[in-house]
């Protein structure tokens, strides 16, 4: 998922009972920042892990690039 703020562009993975590190290696693996990196924007990478379990986010990492 991505958001676009008027300063900053938030690329979002979401993993379902993995790890936030796997979404943010999953993020760096596939080059998705890459397009938003001429528009002068900061870009945040962001891991969410959910839990299927406690049906709930379960971790959360950020990345500034």
């Amino acid at each position: 998922m991505v958001v676009k703020t008027p300063t900053t562009v938030y690329v979002m993975e979401f993993k379902l009972d993995g790890t936030a590190d796997q979404a943010l290696a999953q993020i760096d693996s596939r080059d998705y920042p890459i397009p938003y990196l001429a528009s002068g924007k900061k870009i945040v990478k962001v891991g969410i892990s959910f839990s299927h379990a406690y049906r709930n986010i379960s971790d959360w990492k950020i990345q500034e690039m």
